[in-house]
């Protein structure tokens, strides 16, 4: 007989589908959950059919469809990426067939289909071809190198049957040069078929549910393929595109992300909440992203990011490369089970609005460098050298003083991930501001709770306490409650502090912070070379302004982004050249400025200011030390 918690679940399930199609609730209420082998209501084959014109054929067998005509959806959005993207537009062709008979479809919307009713005792297939050449870590991905997609981009979701178990057949290429490629994924094989996937074998898989399936991205190719287990999970590692990470760059990478990982996984607990978990790599010229799975990562990075042979120390690139490793893997408890109540559970025909993004990224900002301190993979000086980075990236933008993290977690749908040349000026990151929050609430529940008998609290508690009440149980966590946690846990006030630092648009007091940890934190200007408040970026041998800052000296003149810089008092502007020549000025200097906005030029009167006061330096003292070690070492 199954266990309570699988009754419970069973129960559950069975009552959803009940609501929708009684057939498929009479077959799960008859089954045995923990011995009998799964019906799959919902059978889905895909094969990268063209490589070469980056089309995927995908097949969708629903055993129960609705009699009254069945409705298929494909998402709109992916979980993580805070954007609508209609991946249905990428759809190339579809087509219905029941016992060899075809089926009308009728476009309800942009990503939803209906089928014409049918008696409902036959399967439904449908049949369809998606277009793939989306080289991100949001979609899907086809060419004669290798397959990658997320199922967001590649399974219909079968309406009212959500809750169904799905198998999955992943069948590679046809042709010789295809005779080599295997697969990586967490998808976890379909054991109880005759044609289950061997190990990195094309062949049946198997989800739980719609939410798992999509969960899973699929790399397929000849990737690089290295492991290591952590806390007795196996983790897996697949570099696909050329790199020049082999041999000993390969034991270093797998050394390093094993402290990282174990580290994590006792932070929040053992046993970790996934059996395996798979590294998915993409390497590129020049790149970098990430998104969160619930057992496995996808990254694109530049190859330059990887360990190499005869690399000595921590290049900055392989550090960055291993904060964003740390980044989505702490992603694995925070957001991807530690929710918002708005996405409990997701809708993927529409935006989710919340105002915690602050917390689900920004904490897991604040964690992700730590995480590599506190594993020992990075040193105190390193870490220090990365938040003031941070610090920098927060204050350089005027749109902090104007967009509250609330603000900024709601409007990411149509603000964070639609930038363009004003952005800075107007919209704060919940990345980089929500790490400083982070930062700002464990300095102050540590100092609020330091010489207690009873022991300190940090954030690390509040975080520990989010995992068991939220992660653990499935319960969304609403807009007040990490306010709460932390107040129950610390029993000091703190919604002022909340007020101010996720719903007000005041800087943070970190100087005064810091102080007692024995930190202290001085802002200064990086030159002494006039400011023109601007952001260029070099197109060709042109220098174009791809910023201009609120209320700076190019500004107040009328120069806009988008303006390429001619000359400066009659002398020629060249990329190598725009700051040796404002340096031959002093601020409040006045010149005259030529400028081509599209094919007109335009002459500006610039007055310069003094250099921006823009770079941070954090410096620790012999004060603060039992204080810092307790915060800063490694645990």
């Amino acid at each position: 007989m199954p266990n309570k918690r699988q009754q419970t679940h069973s129960d559950f399930r069975t009552r959803r589908l009940a609501a929708y199609n009684p057939a498929i609730a009479i077959l799960y209420a008859k089954l045995d959950m923990k011995a009998a082998k799964p019906v799959f209501a919902i059978r889905y084959a895909l094969r990268p059919a063209k490589p070469e014109a980056h089309l995927y054929e995908v097949s969708c067998r629903i055993e129960h469809p609705d009699p009254a005509g069945q409705r298929l959806a494909l998402p709109a959005w992916i979980p993580g990426s805070y954007l609508i993207r209609d991946f249905a537009r990428h759809i190339v062709s579809i087509s219905a067939e029941a016992g060899g008979a075809p089926v009308a479809l009728t476009r309800i919307d942009k990503h939803t289909w209906q089928a014409a009713a049918t008696n409902g005792k036959q399967a439904l297939t449908l049949n369809y071809t998606v277009y793939a050449w989306d080289l991100s870590v949001r979609g899907a991905h086809l060419d004669p190198t290798h397959a990658f997609f997320n199922g967001t981009s590649v399974f219909l979701r079968v309406v009212g049957q959500e809750e169904a178990p799905c198998l999955i057949d992943l069948q590679p290429p046809k042709g010789k040069p295809y005779s080599g490629w295997r697969v990586a994924t967490a998808l976890t094989p379909a054991h109880k078929e005759k044609q289950a996937a061997e190990p990195h074998g094309f062949g049946l898989y198997a989800a739980a549910s719609y939410d798992e399936l999509i969960d899973h991205p699929v790399e397929m190719g000849t990737f690089t393929l290295t492991s290591f287990t952590a806390c007795g999970v196996p983790h897996e590692i697949a570099i696909t595109g050329r790199h020049d990470c082999t041999d000993n760059a390969l034991k270093r990478l797998t050394a390093d992300l094993k402290k990282i990982c174990e580290w994590q996984i006792r932070f929040f607990g053992e046993p970790a909440p996934m059996k395996k978990y798979v590294f998915l790599v993409t390497t590129v010229g020049e790149g970098y992203g990430g998104l969160e799975h619930r057992a496995s990562t996808a990254l694109l990075c530049s190859r330059d990011d990887l360990p190499y042979a005869g690399m000595t120390g921590l290049p900055e690139r392989y550090r960055t490369f291993l904060g964003l490793c740390s980044h989505e893997y702490f992603h694995t408890w925070n957001v991807k089970r530690i929710k918002p109540a708005a996405f409990t559970p997701y809708n993927l025909d529409r935006e989710n609005y919340t105002t915690l993004l602050w917390a689900f990224e920004g904490f897991t900002s604040y964690y992700d460098d730590l995480a590599l301190l506190r594993s020992g993979v990075i040193s105190e000086k390193d870490w220090l050298e990365l938040t003031a980075k941070t610090i920098d990236n927060v204050l350089r933008a005027p749109g902090r003083l104007k967009q509250s993290l609330a603000d900024s977690s709601f409007d990411a749908w149509s603000k964070y991930y639609r930038p363009d040349e004003n952005t800075p000026n107007a919209v704060v990151s919940y990345y980089a501001k929500g790490a400083l929050v982070a930062l700002a609430l464990d300095l102050t529940l540590r100092a609020g709770t330091a010489g207690r008998r009873s022991g300190h609290i940090s954030l690390d508690e509040v975080m520990r306490a989010l995992w068991q009440r939220h992660g653990q149980t499935g319960l969304g966590v609403g807009d007040d409650d990490i306010r709460k946690v932390a107040e129950a846990l610390s029993g000091l006030r703190l919604k002022r502090f909340f007020n101010e630092a996720v719903n007000g648009t005041r800087d943070l007091p970190l100087e005064k912070l810091l102080k007692p940890f024995g930190i202290t934190l001085r802002r200064e200007a990086a030159s002494n070379t006039p400011s023109l408040g601007v952001k260029t970026v070099t197109d060709g041998s042109d220098l174009k302004l791809s910023v201009v800052y609120a209320d700076g000296a190019a500004q107040h003149a009328g120069l806009s982004a988008g303006d390429v810089l001619v000359a400066i008092d009659g002398i020629r502007i060249t990329p190598a050249s725009f700051e040796r020549q404002l340096g031959r000025h002093r601020a409040g200097d006045t010149v005259e400025l030529l400028a081509f906005r599209r094919d007109e030029l335009m002459r500006f009167s610039v007055s310069l200011t003094a250099a921006a006061t823009d770079t941070t330096q954090l410096k620790t003292g012999a004060a603060g030390n039992a204080l810092r070690k307790q915060w800063l070492g490694k645990s």
